[in-house]
């Protein structure tokens, strides 16, 4: 249906309204006026934040309406404006009309909508320059977001208060002050922690050699004081 009476404008309302269309369907509602909304707050808020060319690959792939919203206001000597995520949700929410918890959302459901009609190449130019925080609020993907919130999942932590911490190897690391000594059997310290079975005694005894105390030690086994465990009891 001729609506202006000029093809070009005829075909740009209609890709207009394809798109807002679709920007509706995923906040699923059929709501234009907040789909036009929340697509001019999209457009603008990243607009003041990218470089020039950057802004204008964008404005070249948009229907002539809404490339006209684009350039709406814009000042190409002032951008990139480098606002941080405090100020790109406070930006968003006053120009789509929503709460500030509702922005990191909007804006996920925006790209997810428009990267149907925007080269995939354009979108990553975009993501590509805009710093992480405010990256993961425009991503389409709940990937990069999920990435950004659990960086470090499925690492182990040292338990808090525990002797020395846990070693990446996950055995326990030696206390300050305190020297490791390579053993035949395992590592022995020298502040009286059990050694491994087979490990040679502070005094380097060796299998068959007698001990301090002149009794003879079993092959492997380390010497101990006599009449004591290596505890401090009675044998």
């Amino acid at each position: 249906m001729t609506r202006t009476g000029v093809d070009s404008l005829d075909r740009s309302i209609d890709k207009t309204n394809a798109w807002l269309a679709d920007v509706a369907a995923s906040f699923g509602t059929e709501d234009r006026r907040m789909a036009y909304r929340v697509t001019r707050s999209w457009l603008h808020t990243l607009r003041d934040r990218l470089p020039v060319p950057i802004a204008a690959h964008i404005a070249a792939q948009l229907p002539e309406l809404l490339r006209g919203v684009f350039y709406e206001g814009w000042n190409p000597s002032k951008v990139p404006i480098k606002y941080d995520r405090d100020e790109y949700i406070a930006r968003f929410a006053r120009d789509a009309q929503l709460h500030h918890t509702e922005v990191p959302r909007a804006g996920r459901l925006v790209t997810s909508a428009l990267q149907r009609h925007i080269s995939a190449g354009a979108i990553n130019e975009v993501l590509g320059v805009l710093p992480a925080d405010i990256r993961s609020m425009v991503a389409a993907t709940d990937a990069a977001g999920a990435a950004e919130s659990a960086p470090d999942a499925g690492r182990p932590s040292a338990p808090e208060g525990a002797p020395g911490g846990i070693s990446q190897a996950g055995g326990p690391t030696s206390r300050t002050g305190e020297t490791s000594h390579p053993g035949q059997g395992g590592d022995q310290k020298k502040d009286g922690v059990p050694r491994q079975a087979g490990a040679p005694s502070d005094s380097g005894i060796q299998a068959g050699e007698p001990s301090h105390v002149g009794t003879p030690n079993q092959a492997g086994e380390p010497s101990q004081a006599a009449g004591k465990a290596p505890g401090g009891g009675e044998q």
